[in-house]
């Protein structure tokens, strides 16, 4: 009984816990990419970057709340600053829509051209979060390290494996709830968010009833800044934060749009925690977990991994792939790709 519950701690330790702050991690910014493509009607390559954007703003006021002494007490002082992280990437993003894609959008341009525009942006952007905070990796979590540590829980419980549960883990899971909560609450209970998903539902329809498409757009991207800025924060405190990863960080967060179907928002949370428990259980050296679990004669020699943690994109991809193949449109039947 003592070795699976050693089994069940390393599993948790290394597995659980993680995708579970990872998957939230991608279904906020899955959220993003797909309330663009049900309501704007494409795919928004420079959503990554925008998350880049919104984490470097909030990592800038950071520095400067931390230089005039303010602090969040045992949290980071980066929840503090997330606020003017959001203010800012919501000045981007209807700035650009603004300048960019409203052009387009009344020469009703095909969705192809949108992508394409899209992809400039993200060029553009990228290379302006590099100018501004550099091209290297920056930690900005400050307060307590972890809600539990490995040493404390051995102290607490008396078995070989610790459990180590970060603070900003924590902190990932929680606010992915509340944000979630709010979002599913405003877009099923206020006048807005019923118009928004009518909007997505039937332009033309819409549009007879009454409803401003620039108030929907509007609002649409509001939302979206916040959610890639949260995400983005997220992502940075929980890891790091460095400019070019959020470039590859766009690949799980389409990968889990579109394997939840792109267009609906539970899709969208359902497929992160798909794509981030697909990750980290596929790049998972499995061999501590199976010695407590198999007989000693059985006990692996090997790593008992099926693929590096240099390939955990790559099973975004595969997945993506697959989907694309058998079920474009998503495990909630979202709109085709």
């Amino acid at each position: 009984m003592i070795d699976f519950l050693n089994a069940f701690v390393a599993l948790s330790n290394f597995v659980l816990i993680p995708a579970i702050s990872y998957g939230a991690q991608l279904a906020l910014g899955a959220l993003g990419v797909t309330l663009i493509y049900g309501i704007l009607r494409f795919s928004n390559f420079a959503h990554g970057d925008t998350m880049a954007f919104g984490a470097m703003c909030t990592i800038l006021v950071t520095w400067l709340f931390q230089s005039w002494g303010i602090s969040f007490g045992p949290l980071p002082t980066a929840l503090l600053a997330m606020p003017f992280g959001i203010l800012a990437t919501m000045g981007l993003v209807l700035f650009t829509d603004r300048y960019v894609y409203k052009f387009y959008r009344e020469q009703k341009a095909k969705p192809v051209i949108l992508v394409i525009v899209s992809l400039g942006v993200m060029f553009i952007l990228n290379g302006l979060v590099r100018f501004i905070i550099g091209p290297n990796d920056q930690r900005f979590s400050d307060g307590e390290r972890f809600i539990i540590s490995v040493r404390e829980f051995k102290a607490l419980t008396g078995l070989k494996e610790g459990l180590a549960f970060k603070t900003t883990q924590g902190i990932t899971i929680v606010t992915a709830v509340i944000v979630v909560i709010a979002l599913f609450w405003f877009l099923n209970r206020t006048r807005t968010g019923k118009s928004m998903r009518a909007y997505s539902d039937n332009e033309d329809l819409a549009l007879l009833s009454g409803i401003n498409p620039e108030r929907v757009v509007m609002v649409t991207w509001l939302i979206v800044a916040a959610l890639a800025t949260i995400a983005g924060t997220l992502y940075g405190l929980d890891k790091s934060f460095k400019p070019f990863i959020f470039l590859q960080l766009l690949l799980p967060v389409f990968a889990a749009a579109i394997v939840g179907g792109l267009g609906s928002p539970l899709g969208a949370i359902a497929g992160g925690f798909t794509i981030a428990f697909s990750e980290v259980m596929i790049t998972y050296a499995w061999k501590k977990v199976a010695t407590y679990v198999v007989p000693e004669s059985w006990a692996p020699d090997t790593l008992v991994q099926l693929l590096s943690t240099d390939y955990k994109f790559a099973v975004s991809f595969v997945i993506l792939i697959i989907v694309l193949l058998f079920r474009p449109t998503g495990l909630f039947a979202g709109k085709s790709v």
